[in-house]
């Protein structure tokens, strides 16, 4: 259980999410993050020199991303500082956030920057040498296709493991376009009255459309309308699955940034010296092979555990779920009713550019309780791997 780490009340943004292939497409995510990053704090008139760290959190390798860490902070404004380009698949913006804590909590750091971004659009194509092999022919990867369809340990795709979750868990194609139906309903309240909930924390991002020409890109991008009659005409992707390609995520482009700090600045830099922001705890898990979707309750439960709560403490849940039966399960494991958690969207519906997935949704949860008064918030998501990550928050 944490005590020192805090993030200050709109120490936060996140971009919009861009279905792949869209808008932020040809853009280095690396660049795009800092220069948004650059103009928020701008705008909010704070130094980027506050900062003594940052921890870039990205998962799909970017131009120049050999710099990671120490360009962004340089490209953001932050020239004095180092920093560290952390890589845990779905699970990045969890472990960015956890570790930038822990060094709140033992005093290596005062003030850290998390900064999480990717672009999944345009992904580089790998090649190694390799000349024992026929006509010392190459060996290649395209580093987002090849590995969505295929965990190495695991041996199967990613869908597959969701397949199997179902199948092990009994549940059915009608329950995973039920529960697709109504997170996009969910997120359509996000959408409500100009976007009010959605204008809390999104931050527009500046493209570039020619040398002499930019557009500001302040709304998500690429979200595809869900009707039940839709979602009932889509076949299983996979042959007896329970999955279509309605009841799952789809790759996108985006980042965010969340502030972690002491309480005393936090305070100091809170839009709201009334809303406290105290980071509780952290959990991790990982399940059997070729079973993604199940490492999510063991890591839930163990954040819960380590902030001394139950679920019935929680205020607001916000959950990554790449498939349907994620949340399906997690809430049959929790005892909990699936329709109440992911309020206001979630990455099955505006997709997941893996990076900042769980970062924007830790920040939309953190706005979900401060709009219901104060309490836990929980966040749990699975990652590459079969494994998963969650974080627990108390906001007062």
């Amino acid at each position: 259980m944490l005590s020192k780490a805090f993030i200050p009340y709109k120490g936060y943004f996140s971009s919009p999410f861009s279905r792949w292939q869209g808008s932020m497409a040809n853009e280095n995510s690396i660049v795009l993050a800092a220069e948004t990053s650059k103009r928020w704090l701008a705008e909010k008139n704070w130094d980027p020199k506050i900062f003594d760290y940052l921890f870039l959190g990205l998962t799909v390798h970017q131009h120049r991303g050999f710099y990671g860490g120490p360009w962004a902070a340089a490209l953001m404004g932050a020239t004095g500082i180092p920093g560290l380009t952390v890589s845990q698949a779905c699970s990045t913006s969890t472990i960015c956030l956890y570790q930038a804590s822990v060094g709140v909590e033992t005093g290596l750091y005062e003030t850290p920057y998390c900064l999480m971004t990717d672009r999944c659009s345009n992904g580089p194509h790998a090649i190694w040498p390799n000349p024992m092999g026929p006509g010392a022919q190459v060996i290649s990867e395209d580093w987002l296709m090849d590995n969505f369809s295929l965990d190495p340990w695991g041996g199967t795709a990613m869908i597959q493991t969701a397949e199997n979750v179902a199948k092990e868990a009994g549940v059915t194609r009608e329950q995973c376009d039920a529960i697709t139906l109504r997170r996009y309903e969910q997120y359509k309240e996000a959408l409500a009255d100009d976007r009010t909930f959605q204008k809390r924390y999104m931050y527009p991002v500046m493209l570039k459309v020619s040398k002499k020409k930019t557009i500001m890109l302040e709304e998500d991008e690429g979200v595809m309308e869900t009707t039940a009659e839709g979602l009932a005409g889509l076949k299983p992707v996979l042959p007896d699955g329970v999955h279509t390609f309605g009841a799952q995520t789809h790759p996108a482009d985006g980042n965010c940034a969340v502030v972690v700090t002491t309480q005393e600045k936090a305070k100091e830099l809170s839009a709201d010296t009334e809303v406290e922001i105290q980071v509780v705890s952290y959990g991790y898990a990982r399940t059997k092979p070729a079973h993604m979707a199940a490492a999510v309750y063991p890591a839930v439960q163990m954040a819960l555990d380590g902030a001394n709560i139950t679920v019935n403490d929680v205020k607001a849940i916000k959950t990554h779920n790449p498939f349907a039966v994620n949340d399906i399960v997690l809430a049959e494991k929790l005892n909990i009713d699936e329709n109440n958690i992911n309020n206001y969207g979630c990455s099955m519906i505006y997709g997941h550019p893996q990076g900042p997935t769980a970062g924007r949704l830790i920040i939309e949860g953190i706005e979900e309780v401060v709009m219901a008064g104060g309490g836990y918030m929980l966040f749990g998501g699975c990652a590459a791997g079969d494994t998963a990550a969650a974080i627990v928050m108390k906001i007062g």
